[in-house]
């Protein structure tokens, strides 16, 4: 398979992983499904936009300069026509780092929250009940959190959904990294190009 082909293989797969960690980012900040009364409310690692940005923003740069590989049009330079594409995936490396710089600050994020558990109100105060996550393994625990409504399955089930889809994206750009040294080494298969 030519490099470029697989690079825009993998900028496909990346864009709706984008998109559906952007939303299960926005989705947090209205724990329960219901709108908050106090900001102060909504989990610490919520505002820290891990789906926002690491696994969203961050993630849509790396998968367009994926998508456009397979239609470089870069002859080459000095007469030599591989070059251009090797200079390409030689930047499209760059690129996949950022990537996983993105998707490994989204897992991150998730899974401290994951391990935190959610804020809310226990009857006297709106703390995190839980500890080193405890509520995971023992279900009767997520009693101890009376609102939001159903708040603890609300952000395990978002910030699961965020550490899985960020650890894909995370996976998919390290994939791009051996492609691009390939690209950059042995550059593109000889059917790609405009130069013939």
């Amino acid at each position: 398979m030519c490099t470029g082909s697989c690079a825009k293989c993998l900028g496909t797969t990346l864009i709706p992983l984008a998109v559906l960690c952007t939303l299960a980012n926005i989705l947090l900040f209205f724990p329960g499904g219901k709108i908050v009364d106090d900001n102060m409310h909504i989990t610490n690692e919520v505002w820290y936009f891990g789906g926002i940005l690491g696994s969203g923003v961050l993630m849509i740069f790396p998968a367009l300069v994926f998508l456009g590989l397979k239609n470089n049009d870069c002859c080459g330079c000095c007469g030599n026509e591989g070059c251009g594409k090797r200079f390409a995936m030689f930047s499209s490396i760059i690129f996949a780092a950022v990537g996983v710089a993105g998707a490994g600050y989204c897992f991150v994020l998730s899974a401290v929250a994951l391990n935190r558990g959610p804020k809310c109100n226990t009857g006297i105060e709106w703390t995190y009940p839980f500890k080193e996550g405890d509520y995971l393994a023992n279900h009767t625990l997520w009693d101890m959190c009376e609102s939001p409504e159903n708040i603890v399955p609300w952000n395990l089930t978002l910030f699961s959904l965020l550490l899985i889809m960020s650890g894909i994206q995370a996976v998919l750009c390290g994939i791009q990294v051996v492609n691009g040294l390939f690209g950059t080494i042995c550059g593109d298969c000889k059917c790609c190009g405009c130069c013939g």
